[in-house]
């Protein structure tokens, strides 16, 4: 697979492991990501992983990018040598439809399925954690069913609740907070996304497999109660 180099701004630079989504692009952005935090190149600030891609921010008072493209290509050359950890299975329980999953009879519609099918077949697939983004603790999830690709609704809602499970494309994720957005939601989940009282505030992290078994809505509330 192809590394390709492109300058994003005067201080950063993007890593691309080709232009699909990939498991492999996804472990190789990993094993980067993990080389540079175990032995951190002088000058660079931040690291931010996408799908297949990584962004370096670095300062551009002690580096250049071709300075730093060279470094990284002595990094890239050892990344079979990096061992990744088996990934962190998560199960996240999710009340379906209703008024937890506004859009779940449409998303159902929109494919010639039943509510019931959706949910079956959306609940019986294992996720992957590509990176965290948007707003803290939102992960975007990767393995969703072509069967359950869907569009974004064609106006984003102004409020989205906590713990919304939504479909946006070929991708799915929760929203840790109330915020606006547009990706069509199915479910809702009582558990705490993010939070900043936890010694890992965010509940997923990059690499986790993630499921959503259904529950009712008398164990949503029993869950909901629980983490208050």
């Amino acid at each position: 697979m192809g590394v390709r180099f492109r300058p994003a701004s005067d201080q950063s630079l993007l890593i691309y492991f080709g232009q699909r989504i990939t498991l492999e692009a996804h472990r190789r952005v990993v094993k980067l990501l993990r080389l540079l935090e175990s032995e951190p190149i002088e000058g660079i600030r931040n690291l931010h992983p996408a799908y297949c891609s990584l962004l370096v921010k670095f300062d551009a008072l002690s580096l250049g990018h071709e300075e730093l493209e060279s470094s990284l290509r002595s990094y890239l050359d050892r990344l079979e040598d990096v061992r990744l950890a088996d990934p962190r299975q998560v199960e996240i329980p999710v009340c379906y439809g209703g008024e937890f999953g506004p859009d779940l009879k449409d998303v159902a519609a929109l494919h010639g399925m039943t509510p019931d099918q959706v949910i079956d077949l959306y609940a019986s697939t294992t996720y992957v954690v590509y990176f965290l983004g948007f707003v803290p603790g939102f992960a975007y999830l990767g393995g969703l069913p072509e069967a359950l690709a869907t569009p974004r609704l064609p106006a984003p809602r102004k409020k989205v609740p906590a713990g919304s499970i939504g479909i946006a494309g070929n991708q799915t994720g929760v929203y840790p907070f109330s915020t606006p957005g547009g990706w069509r939601l199915i479910g809702r989940t009582p558990l705490g996304m993010f939070r900043p009282d936890r010694k890992n505030m965010s509940l997923l992290s990059i690499g986790d497999r993630v499921r959503f078994p259904p529950v009712s809505e008398a164990r949503f509330a029993a869950l909901e109660r629980a983490c208050e």
